[in-house]
Protein backbone atom coordinates (compact mmCIF):
# COMPACT_ATOMS: atom_id res chain seq x y z
CA UNK A 1 0.00 0.00 0.00
CA UNK A 2 2.70 2.31 0.78
CA UNK A 3 4.74 1.68 -2.54
CA UNK A 4 1.47 2.38 -4.21
CA UNK A 5 1.09 6.14 -2.41
CA UNK A 6 4.40 6.46 -3.46
CA UNK A 7 4.19 5.93 -7.02
CA UNK A 8 0.95 7.80 -7.03
CA UNK A 9 2.62 11.04 -5.00
CA UNK A 10 5.65 10.68 -7.53
CA UNK A 11 3.08 10.47 -10.80
CA UNK A 12 1.39 13.50 -9.31
CA UNK A 13 4.99 15.37 -9.59
CA UNK A 14 5.88 13.96 -12.68
CA UNK A 15 2.74 15.51 -14.14
CA UNK A 16 2.72 18.93 -12.77
CA UNK A 17 6.43 18.84 -14.24
CA UNK A 18 6.43 17.63 -17.17
CA UNK A 19 9.86 18.61 -18.17
CA UNK A 20 11.65 17.37 -15.25
CA UNK A 21 13.12 13.75 -14.77
CA UNK A 22 11.76 11.52 -11.77
CA UNK A 23 15.18 11.71 -10.30
CA UNK A 24 15.45 15.11 -10.22
CA UNK A 25 11.79 15.30 -8.49
CA UNK A 26 12.79 12.61 -5.72
CA UNK A 27 15.67 15.06 -4.57
CA UNK A 28 13.50 18.29 -4.47
CA UNK A 29 11.23 16.43 -2.32
CA UNK A 30 13.56 15.08 0.36
CA UNK A 31 15.36 17.84 0.47
CA UNK A 32 12.29 20.56 0.41
CA UNK A 33 11.83 18.40 3.70
CA UNK A 34 14.52 19.99 5.23
CA UNK A 35 13.89 23.52 3.95
CA UNK A 36 9.84 23.03 5.43
CA UNK A 37 11.29 22.18 8.86
CA UNK A 38 13.44 24.96 8.80
CA UNK A 39 10.86 27.54 7.98
CA UNK A 40 8.58 25.91 10.53
CA UNK A 41 11.25 26.54 13.18
CA UNK A 42 11.41 30.01 12.70
CA UNK A 43 9.66 32.57 11.59
CA UNK A 44 12.05 35.02 10.06
CA UNK A 45 12.05 32.51 7.24
CA UNK A 46 9.75 33.14 3.74
CA UNK A 47 6.88 30.33 3.84
CA UNK A 48 6.03 30.98 0.48
CA UNK A 49 8.86 30.27 -1.53
CA UNK A 50 12.24 28.83 -1.34
CA UNK A 51 15.73 28.06 -3.70
CA UNK A 52 16.54 24.58 -4.60
CA UNK A 53 19.83 24.20 -6.43
CA UNK A 54 20.62 20.38 -7.42
CA UNK A 55 24.51 20.05 -8.26
CA UNK A 56 23.87 16.80 -10.07
CA UNK A 57 22.15 18.22 -12.63
CA UNK A 58 25.42 19.60 -15.34
CA UNK A 59 25.83 22.78 -14.88
CA UNK A 60 25.17 23.94 -18.94
CA UNK A 61 21.40 22.74 -17.63
CA UNK A 62 18.38 24.40 -15.46
CA UNK A 63 19.08 23.46 -11.96
CA UNK A 64 18.26 26.22 -9.84
CA UNK A 65 14.59 26.13 -9.10
CA UNK A 66 12.29 28.28 -7.61
CA UNK A 67 9.84 26.43 -5.78
CA UNK A 68 6.11 27.72 -4.69
CA UNK A 69 5.67 25.85 -0.78
CA UNK A 70 2.09 26.82 -1.42
CA UNK A 71 0.88 25.48 -4.75
CA UNK A 72 3.67 22.72 -4.15
CA UNK A 73 5.57 23.25 -7.61
CA UNK A 74 8.17 24.98 -9.14
CA UNK A 75 7.47 28.08 -10.56
CA UNK A 76 10.84 28.73 -12.20
CA UNK A 77 14.03 27.45 -13.44
CA UNK A 78 17.55 28.59 -14.63
CA UNK A 79 21.09 28.33 -15.20
CA UNK A 80 23.40 28.65 -12.34
CA UNK A 81 27.55 28.09 -12.20
CA UNK A 82 29.12 26.49 -9.44
CA UNK A 83 32.66 26.86 -8.04
CA UNK A 84 36.23 26.17 -9.79
CA UNK A 85 37.00 24.28 -7.06
CA UNK A 86 34.10 21.97 -7.31
CA UNK A 87 35.55 20.80 -10.85
CA UNK A 88 37.15 17.02 -10.09
CA UNK A 89 38.45 16.61 -13.68
CA UNK A 90 35.53 13.56 -13.88
CA UNK A 91 32.64 14.63 -16.59
CA UNK A 92 29.77 14.38 -13.96
CA UNK A 93 31.51 14.04 -10.75
CA UNK A 94 32.03 17.56 -8.62
CA UNK A 95 33.26 17.56 -4.75
CA UNK A 96 32.36 20.40 -2.42
CA UNK A 97 34.40 22.32 0.38
CA UNK A 98 33.36 24.96 3.30
CA UNK A 99 37.27 25.90 3.62
CA UNK A 100 38.23 29.46 2.96
CA UNK A 101 40.19 29.61 -0.58
CA UNK A 102 38.95 26.49 -1.90
CA UNK A 103 36.89 28.31 -4.79
CA UNK A 104 34.42 25.68 -4.33
CA UNK A 105 30.59 25.50 -3.64
CA UNK A 106 29.34 24.39 0.09
CA UNK A 107 26.35 22.39 0.20
CA UNK A 108 23.90 22.63 2.74
CA UNK A 109 20.50 25.00 3.66
CA UNK A 110 21.14 29.26 3.42
CA UNK A 111 19.06 32.30 4.26
CA UNK A 112 19.33 35.22 1.56
CA UNK A 113 20.59 38.06 3.53
CA UNK A 114 20.90 41.57 2.19
CA UNK A 115 22.24 42.97 -0.92
CA UNK A 116 25.23 45.37 -1.60
CA UNK A 117 26.65 46.57 -4.80
CA UNK A 118 30.53 44.99 -5.52
CA UNK A 119 32.12 44.04 -8.63
CA UNK A 120 29.37 42.14 -9.91
CA UNK A 121 26.93 44.31 -9.74
CA UNK A 122 24.35 43.59 -6.78
CA UNK A 123 24.79 40.81 -4.83
CA UNK A 124 22.73 38.80 -2.14
CA UNK A 125 25.02 37.49 1.00
CA UNK A 126 24.58 34.04 2.22
CA UNK A 127 24.45 32.67 5.57
CA UNK A 128 25.34 28.96 6.06
CA UNK A 129 22.87 27.29 8.53
CA UNK A 130 24.99 24.11 8.49
CA UNK A 131 28.37 22.52 9.07
CA UNK A 132 28.97 21.72 5.39
CA UNK A 133 28.36 25.85 4.52
CA UNK A 134 28.54 27.38 8.12
CA UNK A 135 31.74 29.76 6.68
CA UNK A 136 29.63 31.05 3.70
CA UNK A 137 29.74 34.62 4.76
CA UNK A 138 33.16 34.51 5.91
CA UNK A 139 34.07 33.10 2.31
CA UNK A 140 32.26 35.74 0.35
CA UNK A 141 30.32 33.21 -0.99
CA UNK A 142 27.26 35.32 -2.70
CA UNK A 143 24.15 35.01 -4.62
CA UNK A 144 25.08 37.12 -8.03
CA UNK A 145 25.11 37.38 -11.42
CA UNK A 146 27.69 37.32 -14.41
CA UNK A 147 27.44 37.77 -17.88
CA UNK A 148 29.04 35.00 -19.06
CA UNK A 149 26.42 32.34 -17.32
CA UNK A 150 24.00 31.55 -20.49
CA UNK A 151 20.54 32.09 -20.04
CA UNK A 152 19.29 29.36 -21.76
CA UNK A 153 20.33 25.56 -21.57
CA UNK A 154 23.12 24.54 -24.30
CA UNK A 155 25.28 21.56 -24.42
CA UNK A 156 28.79 21.64 -22.99
CA UNK A 157 30.82 23.63 -20.71
CA UNK A 158 30.22 26.87 -18.99
CA UNK A 159 31.85 29.22 -16.86
CA UNK A 160 32.58 28.91 -13.36
CA UNK A 161 32.49 31.35 -9.88
CA UNK A 162 35.08 30.90 -7.20
CA UNK A 163 32.20 29.21 -4.95
CA UNK A 164 28.95 31.26 -5.49
CA UNK A 165 25.50 30.30 -7.03
CA UNK A 166 26.28 32.50 -10.32
CA UNK A 167 23.50 33.06 -12.51
CA UNK A 168 23.13 34.78 -15.82
CA UNK A 169 21.90 38.61 -15.65
CA UNK A 170 18.49 38.54 -16.91
CA UNK A 171 17.79 35.32 -14.77
CA UNK A 172 19.09 37.04 -11.73
CA UNK A 173 16.90 39.98 -12.00
CA UNK A 174 13.92 37.73 -11.93
CA UNK A 175 15.34 36.33 -8.90
CA UNK A 176 16.34 39.55 -7.31
CA UNK A 177 12.53 40.72 -7.76
CA UNK A 178 11.40 37.76 -5.33
CA UNK A 179 14.01 38.12 -2.78
CA UNK A 180 13.56 42.41 -2.48
CA UNK A 181 9.89 41.81 -2.56
CA UNK A 182 9.83 39.06 0.13
CA UNK A 183 9.32 40.30 3.67
CA UNK A 184 11.34 37.58 5.45
CA UNK A 185 14.34 35.61 4.13
CA UNK A 186 14.32 33.19 1.29
CA UNK A 187 15.79 29.84 1.66
CA UNK A 188 18.21 28.19 -0.75
CA UNK A 189 19.36 24.96 -0.43
CA UNK A 190 21.98 23.55 -2.14
CA UNK A 191 22.69 19.67 -2.62
CA UNK A 192 24.43 16.74 -4.58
Amino acid sequence: MLFILIAFVGYKLIWKEKNIEPNVISRIDSHLEKVKKIIKSDSKYNKDIAFLIDMKIPSEKNRFFVYDLKADKIIDKGIVAHGSGSETGIKGKLKFSNVENSLSTSLGTYYIGNYYYGKFGKAYKLYGLDKTNSNAFNRDIVFHYYYDVPYKEKDGYICNSYGCPMVNKKYFERIAKRIDASQSNILLSIYY
